[in-house]
């Protein structure tokens, strides 16, 4: 699901948008030596999510791949059956597909794999738990913005050191609490450093959402500067 208001498509003097390794996308350079993988919702693009990045990350660089399976049209990084009821297999296949293209970008872009925070929305924010689930040295961190558990772990992933910003709304008609509280659970099992935020609000993102998110980022990046 798209930002609404936040989708705008904001000027970046220097970007490449690019069809290889199978996913379209665009690559923004930042000056802090951080990147941050963007994972749009259902509906967006590779433009989706800049804006909030730049709120949340000012300086960070950003990968921003779209999402490979069409639902109706409309831009997904897997499929689902119907409203929160995934096809598993192909999450999985998914998952593994997105992963292996962050390597390969990686190279690709001169970043290094190891340190990418990712800020996934939605569809978005479900795959890239999926990611700490299925490939969790894929990514170092993560804000999930209205996640849930994409399916439960046969075992730990093994989360130790990562840290992880999970924002839901208490009304939210198609994310259930009792799914995002099950995924924050089995993330801090496994050794993540998970704070929980959960608003009022409902399936869209809020002013509080991104002022979190980008108070949280700034921490995570003065704790990386100490280290």
């Amino acid at each position: 699901m798209s930002l609404g208001a936040l989708s705008s498509r904001p000027f970046f003097p220097h970007w490449y948008k690019s069809m290889t390794n199978d996913f379209v996308h665009r690559w923004v350079p930042g000056t802090s030596g951080k990147t941050v993988l963007l994972l749009h919702g259902t509906g967006g693009d590779e433009n989706d999510l800049l804006e909030l990045g730049r709120m949340v990350a000012p300086d960070a660089a950003f990968l921003s791949p779209r999402g490979k399976v069409l639902e109706r049209g409309m831009p997904r990084f897997f499929r689902r059956l119907s409203e929160g009821v995934f096809d598993l297999d192909d999450l999985r296949l998914r998952t593994h597909d997105l992963a292996d293209w962050l390597a390969s970008a990686a190279a690709k872009y001169e970043f290094d794999p190891a340190s990418v925070t990712v800020l996934g929305y939605s569809n978005g924010a479900n795959i890239a738990a999926s990611m700490l689930l299925l490939r969790p040295s894929s990514i170092a961190n993560a804000v999930l913005l209205r996640a849930m558990l994409p399916f439960e772990p046969e075992e730990s992933p093994g989360l130790s050191g990562k840290r992880i910003l999970m924002s839901n709304g208490k009304n939210d008609p198609i994310i259930p609490m009792a799914s995002s509280t099950r995924l924050a659970e089995i993330l801090k099992a496994s050794g993540a450093d998970v704070k929980f935020n959960v608003s009022n609000g409902g399936h869209g993102l809020e002013q509080g959402d991104i002022t979190q998110a980008h108070a949280w980022y700034q921490a995570l990046d003065a704790s990386y500067a100490k280290s």
